[in-house]
């Protein structure tokens, strides 16, 4: 029955030891601490499927994410929602798809299951996990989550119900640039049906694109649709490549024979058969292809060894942005001539991304014939070659110990060793040299023999989780564990805990093993060893992917090996040996997480729907779609030079709609929202306060000194306390029960551990503290090449041998392994503090001018006034906001009187203009800060500096700026701040640009005196032309008087002729004689006159 690939034969046992396998069997299912109501809660998991936002409501569609373009298809719908705290003039988007969820449980129908769930108040909560991008040069880096709720929806297939009949709940999935590989986790609310948590890998196909036709197809080959059986059974299985964490698609390949590939964008949940034709290196003979695990610098890399014109070459690919570059290393001389032989062979290679080196595992041909191998290890980046370690001929002979130090000194076997291949962990930095051997070494100097892996079997492949597993695949098939930093290693399959749970397996007629299978491949996801199986039952064949249990197997494997039958009275009790040195342990007094994970997490809530079945439409969940990118949006441009007054980025979103908060709250509970649903402002906002989860993080983040604690509490088996007494003390009380820490680089970070006894619980409790030394990290920017180190805390005695029962199955305990970065942590910012720089600015100066114009984004400074800058420290996971204490260089680096004038300075325009050794009179700013660089070339400030004062002399910019108006002369500059070389406080290297407007800059005295000049001649011209104006004016009054006169007298006179023809001839003469006698005394005047004259003259004579 049993196939050869999962179930090799072997003789039959004894009668003797059939019983006893029989009787360990009862003992497995006796001692299994698991409770049959326990049991129950695996019965029922979460089911999700991707579908597109115009298939929303349709049963059985699920669709492929390669679509990443935003749709613009809810702008129409915010445009209705007046009334609302939100802004209908902002621009919303959507994302091309939605989350459908469902559950399902044994035996139960889906569709009843579900609308149960929704009447009893179950609701979906989904947190979408978007993984850092590699590529940080093009895209920020950041450990950022959100938090949705599911939101019901009613199928849009006919239904005879009333309400419902079926139903699904829908979420957006959200995208976000620079991520490929999504997380989603699925949880309950705590409400109805108990569902474990479930998870799922979403990610973006790039190989995946629309035809002419509108049809999905691959780029990079045509799409099989048919699996046949000769593809899979009874071939080899191979290693599964891919970059940890970072691999959007998985890509199996090896099938012989043929050129398909396996590919899948679910982890195997789905996969893809696919003829590729791509071809890399095509001129060269390819002999194998190395994996590199890990991304570094922004890229990702492969490594192809090749045979014939090359040989002792490495090709060494780099992948950024979906381009692949290959360059040739060694660059001048191949290995061979480097180590001094004429004949040599590259085996295999691994890149240690951090340290920029290659480790390469050579065969050696020597004249006499003989053939040795060693460790090459090459820098890429200095080009050097050297000599790593030397293998030795032949296998240690170990003599009945679990490992051997190799030192040279000790006897050897006649079996030679056969290398085949070399693993290094960037975490722990251990190395293992494998093939008919196991070699490690923590150190790169001294290596260590791993005994207890038979030296009649040879080791294909490895995978390890870099988490401290190891799982050893063989070329028979074998599959074989490791705990790193143990020296035990446990046979999984074939053994008899495997017989054991596949017996088991097979009773309850699991569909995940069959009697014929065969094992494509065995990976590590997020620290859960799986297979790639495929099963064929009646002929018909099936790929599947499950969990492989090496806590189960291995607890079989103790209770099969280690058991006793004791009579007591009349019948025979079971009874088995604990190896465990502990029976509790429990950590205690975790800090919150999110200062150490650096994990940014955002909550949204779908909008109330105003409906009292409480099901959402169509039109509502796009409202949610629109309402999630808009919160994404605002955390993408939160990142800017100036803080905002509240250090959250949604504080503006809400900002002038918040005081009306109950007034959207009174139209809600009246039915009277716009649009039909209830947009409320607290669903939508950034976590700071998350809670751990009593488990040691998944990485710690340190900044300079920064520190780590944490406690291990641990319950004792029996009585395992002794008392011991030191010359001249009293006795005390010592545990049998010990904790290890080991860290992978003690020069960088150190650990400390405190004991407490708790005698009267029988317990211990150990105190941990793991912190950075400062001395092992200069300065970098926030996120960028951290360097990766480990801490493992090991209960001695406890390796393979301690387990925890939950209700999801046993857990292994006892040894913890976390990943340390050293380095400025993401998510740390500097910012311009305009809000304290404009108060402190009042009150040093007595006053504050700002523009004529106000902008309150940018507002001004006055250039005759001491500018005092302050900066802050803006934590964007813990929402910390505080001071800059550091110290800080401040430089001018552009600058314009306008906006759009704005001018970037080069590096020797940049020191003459801020530079205090400047001879040039080009000067910008000035200081009375002491403090400089250590080359003098520029001052160093603090928040405590006395302040800068402009100057802008003859030779600056902004020197003679003409005004651009009536007002006085403005200026941009473009301000750089950095506090790299200078502040010993952090690693961080903070850089931040900012734009300064300041107002009022003097004019030049040339330009002045010509502007006085004239300004003085307009004056004195426009008062002469005032009192010439006064004294002329009345002049002007009288001769225009005069002329009025005159005119008067003209029209008069015509007047007086226009009649004349109608008057008598009597009236003519006495006109006549009137003007006669007018005449005559006038004349009588003027003679009278003339003598008084004479008089008066002669007089005054």
């Amino acid at each position: 029955m049993c196939g050869p690939a999962m179930f090799p034969a072997g003789p039959r046992w004894p009668g003797v030891r059939v019983l006893q396998m029989l009787w360990a069997l009862l003992a497995v299912l006796l001692a299994s601490r698991r409770l049959w109501a326990i049991k129950d809660f695996d019965e029922c998991t979460w089911q999700v499927v991707l579908n597109e936002f115009k298939r929303v409501g349709e049963n059985g569609a699920s669709d492929r994410f390669f679509e990443q373009e935003l749709v613009d298809t809810v702008g129409n719908l915010f445009q209705m929602l007046v009334d609302s705290p939100i802004d209908p003039r902002e621009k919303y988007l959507g994302f091309p798809y939605y989350l459908k969820i469902n559950y399902s449980c044994e035996e139960k129908h889906s569709e009843d299951l579900v609308r149960m769930g929704h009447l009893t108040g179950l609701k979906p909560v989904v947190l979408v996990t978007f993984q850092s991008p590699v590529n940080f040069y093009r895209w920020k880096i950041e450990q950022l989550q959100i938090q949705m709720e599911a939101a019901p929806f009613r199928s849009k297939e006919p239904c005879m119900a009333e309400e419902v009949c079926g139903m699904s709940w829908y979420t957006p999935m959200p995208i976000k640039n620079g991520s490929v590989v999504m997380h989603v986790d699925v949880s309950s609310n705590g409400l109805g049906t108990f569902i474990p948590d479930k998870r799922f890998q979403v990610n973006i196909n790039g190989f995946l694109k629309r035809n002419q036709d509108n049809n999905i197809q691959f780029t990079v080959g045509n799409e099989l649709f048919d699996l046949m059986p000769w593809y899979f059974v009874g071939i080899s299985s191979r290693p599964l490549w891919h970059t940890v964490d970072q691999s959007p698609v998985l890509i199996l390949g090896g099938i012989p024979n043929e050129k398909y590939v396996l590919m899948t964008d679910t982890s195997f949940k789905d996969f893809s058969l696919v003829e590729s034709w791509v071809r890399v290196l095509a001129s060269e003979c390819i002999k194998m292809l190395c994996p590199v695990y890990f991304h570094s610098n922004g890229s990702e890399y492969i490594m192809a060894l090749t045979t014939g014109k090359h040989e002792g070459f490495v090709h060494f690919g780099t992948i950024r942005d979906g381009q692949v570059s290959f360059e040739m290393l060694p660059r001048k001389w191949s290995v061979c001539e480097q180590i001094g032989v004429t004949t040599c062979s590259i085996i295999w290679s691994d890149y240690i991304a951090g340290e920029y080196t290659l480790l390469l595992l050579v065969e050696s041909e020597y004249e006499n014939a003989s053939k040795r191998f060693q460790v090459v290890s090459y820098n890429t980046a200095s080009d050097d070659l050297e000599l790593f370690y030397r293998i030795p001929e032949f296998i240690p002979e170990a003599r009945g110990l679990e490992f051997l130090m190799i030192l040279g000194t000790e006897s050897y076997t006649d079996t030679v060793m056969a290398p085949k291949g070399i693993s290094c962990n960037p975490y722990n930095h251990l190395i293992f040299i494998w093939g008919n051997f196991l070699l490690q070494s923590s150190d790169k100097e001294n290596f260590i023999y791993l005994a207890d892996f038979p030296k009649e079997l040879s080791i294909k492949y490895m995978a390890r989780s870099f988490r401290g597993a190891v799982a050893i695949v063989t070329e028979t098939e074998e599959i074989w564990y490791l705990l790193e930093g143990s020296y035990q290693v446990y046979r999984l399959f074939p053994s008899k805990g495997w017989k054991v749970h596949i017996s088991l397996q097979l009773m309850q007629q699991s569909s995940l093993y069959a009697s014929n299978e065969t094992m494509l491949t065995l990976f590590y996801e997020d620290s859960k060893l799986y297979q790639l199986v495929y099963l064929m039952n009646n002929q018909k064949g099936q790929l599947v992917k499950r969990l492989m249990p090496v806590e189960q197997l291995l607890i079989y494997q103790q209770h099969t090996s280690h058991y006793d039958l004791d009579r007591e009275g009349g019948y025979l009790m079971l009874s088995f040996t604990n190896f465990c040195p502990f029976a509790v342990m429990r950590l205690r007094s975790l800090p919150s997480p999110q200062r150490y994970t650096r994990q940014e997490r955002y909550r949204a809530r779908p909008p109330r729907v105003l409906e009292r079945s409480g099901f959402h439409n169509e039109n509502s969940l796009a409202i949610y779609q629109g309402l999630i990118y808009y919160l994404l949006w605002l955390h993408s441009v939160y990142d800017k030079p100036y803080a905002d007054p509240v250090h959250d980025p949604t504080w503006r979103w809400w900002e002038k709609k918040k005081q009306d908060q109950d007034y959207y709250f009174f139209l809600a509970s009246n039915w009277r929202s716009a649009g039909g649903v209830f947009i409320e402002m607290d669903s939508y906002e950034k976590i700071y306060n998350l809670k751990s989860a009593y488990e040691l993080p998944e990485r710690i983040f340190l900044d300079k000194g920064t520190e780590y604690s944490f406690a291990i509490f641990l319950s004792a088996q029996s009585h395992s306390f002794r008392t011991m007494a030191d010359l001249g003390t009293v006795f005390q009380l010592h545990s049998q029960v010990d904790v290890g820490v080991v860290l992978a680089d003690p020069g960088c970070i150190e650990a400390s551990v405190k004991q407490e006894v708790l005698i009267n619980r029988n317990s211990v409790l150990f105190s941990i503290t793991l912190k950075d030394k400062k001395v092992c990290y200069d300065q970098g920017i926030s996120g960028h090449h951290l360097m990766k180190t480990s801490m493992m805390v090991n209960v001695v005695g406890s390796s393979g041998l301690c387990f925890q029962e939950t209700h999801l199955g046993p857990r292994m305990q006892g040894n913890l392994m976390v990943p340390v970065f050293i380095g400025c942590p993401p998510g740390k910012r500097l910012a311009f503090d305009i809000t304290y720089t404009r108060e402190y600015s009042r009150l040093k100066n007595k006053h504050y001018f700002d523009c004529v114009q106000v902008d309150p984004e940018m507002p001004c400074f006055f250039f005759r006034d001491i500018f005092y800058p302050f900066f802050l420290i803006q934590d964007l996971v813990t929402g910390d906001s505080g001071s800059f204490q550091g110290s800080y260089v401040l430089l001018v680096v552009g600058g314009g009187p306008t906006l759009d004038t704005l001018k970037d300075y080069n590096k020797d325009e940049i020191y003459r203009f801020n530079s205090p050794l400047d001879k040039t009179n080009s000067l910008i700013w000035t200081t009375r800060t002491k403090r400089t660089t250590k080359d003098s070339a520029f001052h160093v400030m603090s928040h405590e500096s006395p302040g800068i004062e402009w100057l802008c002399l003859e030779n600056a910019p902004c020197y003679d700026n003409v005004p651009q108006g009536i007002f006085a002369p403005e200026f941009f500059f473009k301000v750089l701040v950095s506090n790299r070389g200078v502040d010993t406080s952090t690693y961080c290297n903070y850089q931040l640009t900012f734009l300064l407007h300041i107002h009022g800059l003097p004019l030049s005295p040339k330009r002045a005196l010509f502007i006085l000049t004239v300004s003085v001649s307009v004056f004195v011209g426009l008062v002469i032309f005032y009192i010439a104006f006064c004294l002329l004016w009345p002049l002007m009054v009288k001769g225009c008087m005069m002329i009025r006169w005159k005119i008067n007298d003209i029209i008069a006179s015509e007047s007086y002729y226009s009649y004349a023809s109608i008057s008598g001839i009597s009236s003519m003469q006495s006109l006549r004689r009137s003007r006669m006698g007018s005449v005559f005394s006038s004349r009588m005047t003027e003679d009278r006159a003339e003598p008084k004259e004479a008089v008066e003259r002669q007089l005054m004579t």
